[in-house]
């Protein structure tokens, strides 16, 4: 599907770790790095990969997608691919029960 998130399709505000920027970001599993859950940059990929993977390009999904890296990600779950894991399990539950 290709989604593109911008900042400003986000509810919340995030820092913006310029220095990090230009890094590598999540792109598909396998990725064993670590996630910053603070750093905008390494969160617009990861909201992007998790809409791709439910094939939706629903901004109330995006803000779903926030509250649960907020509010319901544990702090035990820190590399990419288990934030992306945990992001798609708990968006399909949430999405199933709406429907």
């Amino acid at each position: 599907m290709g989604v593109t998130i911008k900042p400003s399709d986000l509810q919340y505000k995030y820092p913006r770790n310029s220095a990090d920027k230009g890094l590598p970001k999540f792109q598909g599993k396998p990725d064993p790095a670590p996630f910053d859950r603070n750093d905008l940059w390494e969160i617009l990929p990861m909201f992007e990969a998790v809409m791709d993977a439910l094939d939706t390009n629903d901004g109330r999904v995006v803000h779903q997608l926030e509250v649960v890296l907020n509010t319901t990600l544990p702090g035990f779950v820190r590399s990419r691919e288990e934030v992306f894991d945990f992001l798609l399990g708990t968006l399909r539950e949430i999405l199933h029960e709406c429907r």
